[in-house]
């Protein structure tokens, strides 16, 4: 299976449910979510960090995905996960705006990829 399906199956079936449900819930979220989404902004930040260095060095017209990662992203997940139940209700929206963002990105990039599969083979 393709690499960019399977990430974006990933976002779609992983990433966008957590953030829905953390932006929802806000201050309900249970006490481990937050540790877990504080650890998952290190992450991000560092795979980020370290692949956009590289698609800088390879001048790479995808460096942008690991640049709103890495500078807005994980920022705002270690900032929820610090603040915790007293993070403020504007982190939570834009937590929201990044889910329905990344819904309708990852779902965008599946149609365009099944399309091209479907062009392909019809030929």
């Amino acid at each position: 299976m393709n690499s960019h399906v399977v990430l974006s199956l990933f976002h779609l079936f992983l990433i966008v449910p957590l953030f829905l449900f953390i932006g929802f819930q806000r201050a309900d979220t249970p006490q481990w979510v937050y540790y877990a989404i504080a650890t998952m902004g290190v992450v991000v930040f560092f795979f980020h960090a370290v692949k956009l260095f590289l698609r800088l060095q390879t001048n790479s017209p995808y460096m942008w995905v690991n640049a709103i990662h890495a500078v807005f992203i994980a920022p705002l997940l270690l900032y929820i996960g610090y603040h915790q139940k007293d993070t403020p209700r504007a982190a939570y929206e834009l937590l929201l705006l990044l889910g329905f963002g990344a819904f309708g990105y990852h779902t965008y990039s599946l149609v365009k990829m099944l399309q091209t599969v479907d062009t392909n083979h019809s030929a």
